[in-house]
């Protein structure tokens, strides 16, 4: 058979799969702009910790040099001292780390262009292009007009180059006062997009920068030093979201004032990450910080890459979501079941299954010899065969679930009530014959029998018996607190309500703190190992975990409840 029709049966899924950002990368390369190269970077402000939203830019930046054989810098954006912290910068690196992504020694920020900025801006001046204001930032926002109206100009607009080239180094010399002197770019006042309205390109801050100290006064805004850090890197495409698609015009322009040669940088504009049951405003992030309704940056609550790494997050499941919702230009609300789907499935593969009981119900099983351990085999993950078996052990006295028994069960409770049977899971075959309550009418202990001929899952008798119960063995089971983390808000759109606070709709349940019972090889587990907890869901061992104390977290329940709740 020729291979013809499979070769165009996997161009046409390749063509399929490309996401608008890549189609348009790859009309670049055929048309042989900047020479065949594929340049991008990631340039987040170090000003707070990264969230799942990040996540989606740095999988498309590094993504894309990397299905491109180009290459992606790390840049930080440091044009605000006010807000930055070194300890942002470490856990940005760390968090990138994480998702597989290396920037191979490029790491750069835009403190390292602050002279070749200054000496552009001051090109602007000279040029006409750029002159001082000294107006306040009301009185600028006034004169901007509105998008219907144009806008009317400074009465500074018009001075002399060398007047404003003067005030502009006395600026950055620390002569003048914050918010009274402002560098603002020649644009165009009339203008129907508002960001091409002579935009101010450079503000005194007079608070020392973490890696230039006291050197400058002047720093850059977002919008001028941007676009030429792209350009003085040879940065090829500038992927960022939708929101500064109205900057497009403006980050050409500056281009346009810049370049020399052929060579340009072109941004993209792609959707947000938004989820449901989230915020991932920075400012409300660090509201719940400060304001200790989240136990810090990394709370397994967070949307922050060290929230869901602590939870039990992995990089595979993060980057299977994203690739699962796409990137467009239109933007979206995801259902965070799809972000619970991902982990689920990425789990389900490489998670050894073990068992735990949370809320312990104490089994005897009476005709079981008192003093007896036996070591029974059990499969470490039916979906890898590769993952092997281990042992655990099985006594005369376990733990079952409270809820895999009733008094009084309905028909198709295929768990243990009065006269019936069950296996456990990996040993035996066991009846219950009576069970014990205490003064308030609870049940504290059942009382067993098993059937040794039914060791190994063998069915004897002819018997069919339903249910399948976890376990522990009482005698050797360690005990070990476990975090039972859910939503952090029970409304999709907790930030999506104009007359109320996004607080307001924090899920009170959002965290139970439970001790129970896991089997004896956990004690080697260590922080952040994944483990099924059979029929119960997906956990990880927490950071807090200690030799004499195991710690767990649930990163997701096996099923979705919430869909069925709402």
């Amino acid at each position: 058979m020729s291979g013809k029709p499979n070769e165009q049966t996997n161009e046409n899924s390749e063509r399929k799969s490309l996401n608008f950002i890549h189609a348009f990368v790859e009309e670049d390369l055929r048309e042989g702009k900047n020479e065949g190269r594929i340049h991008t970077r990631f340039p987040p402000e170090p000003n707070g910790y990264l969230h799942i939203g990040h996540a989606k830019a740095i999988h498309i930046d590094f993504g894309t040099a990397e299905k491109y054989g180009g290459m992606c810098n790390l840049r930080f954006d440091d044009t605000n001292p006010v807000k930055e912290e070194v300890e942002y910068i470490d856990s940005i690196r760390e968090d990138i780390h994480w998702l597989g992504y290396d920037w191979e020694g490029r790491e750069y920020y835009a403190s390292d262009y602050f002279g070749k900025l200054y000496d552009f801006a001051r090109d602007l001046i000279n040029r006409e292009l750029a002159y001082v204001d000294e107006q306040s930032s009301g009185q600028i926002a006034e004169q901007k007009g509105t998008p219907n109206i144009p806008g009317k100009e400074s009465p500074f607009r018009n001075r002399p180059s060398a007047e404003s080239l003067d005030l502009f180094e006395r600026m950055n010399k620390g002569e003048f006062n914050e918010g009274t002197h402002v560098l603002r770019a020649k644009v165009d006042m009339a203008s129907p997009n508002m960001h091409m309205r002579d935009p101010v390109i450079y503000r005194i801050i007079k608070h020392p920068h973490h890696r230039t100290g006291s050197d400058w006064n002047v720093y850059p805004m977002y919008d001028f030093a941007h676009g030429q850090c792209d350009y003085f890197e040879g940065i090829t495409h500038s992927l960022c979201t939708l929101e500064f698609e109205v900057h497009r015009p403006l980050y050409d322009w500056f281009i346009d004032q810049l370049m020399t040669d052929k060579y340009r940088p072109r941004q993209i504009e792609f959707n947000r990450l938004n989820i449901t049951y989230t915020v991932m405003s920075k400012r409300k992030l660090l509201q719940m910080v400060k304001e200790g309704v989240v136990k810090g940056w990394d709370d397994p609550r967070m949307p922050t890459l060290g929230g869901l790494r602590r939870r039990g997050y992995t990089p595979a499941s993060i980057k299977n979501f994203i690739n699962s919702i796409g990137y467009t230009k239109v933007e979206a609300l995801n259902d965070f079941s799809l972000l619970e789907f991902a982990i689920r499935e990425d789990l389900n593969k490489k998670a050894p299954r073990v068992m735990a009981v949370l809320d312990p119900l104490k089994v005897i099983i009476t005709n079981y010899p008192e003093g007896k351990t036996e070591e029974l085999e059990t499969i470490n993950n039916p979906e890898d065969a590769s993952m092997g078996s281990r042992t655990i052990p099985f006594s005369r006295e376990i733990f079952i679930e409270r809820g895999d028994f009733m008094e009084d069960p309905p028909k198709k409770f295929f768990r243990l009530g009065p006269d019936r049977e069950v296996r456990l899971k990996s040993a035996y075959v066991i009846k219950c014959n009576d069970y014990k309550k205490d003064a308030d009418g609870n049940v504290t202990e059942l009382y067993c029998t098993y059937d040794e001929a039914t060791k190994s899952g063998a069915e004897a008798q002819g018997r069919k018996v339903k249910g399948t119960l976890h376990w522990v063995s009482a005698q050797h089971a360690l005990k070990a607190e476990v975090r039972l983390y859910d939503r952090l808000f029970n409304d999709p759109e907790p930030d999506g309500h104009k007359d109320k606070d996004f607080m307001e709709f924090l899920n009170p349940d959002s965290l139970k703190v439970i001790t129970g019972y896991v089997e004896p090889g956990l004690a080697a587990a260590k922080p952040l190992d994944h483990f099924q907890f059979q029929r119960i869901g997906y956990f990880n061992v927490d950071p807090d975990s200690r030799e004499d104390q195991l710690v767990f977290n649930r990163t997701v329940p096996l099923r979705d409840t919430w869909n069925k709740k709402q």
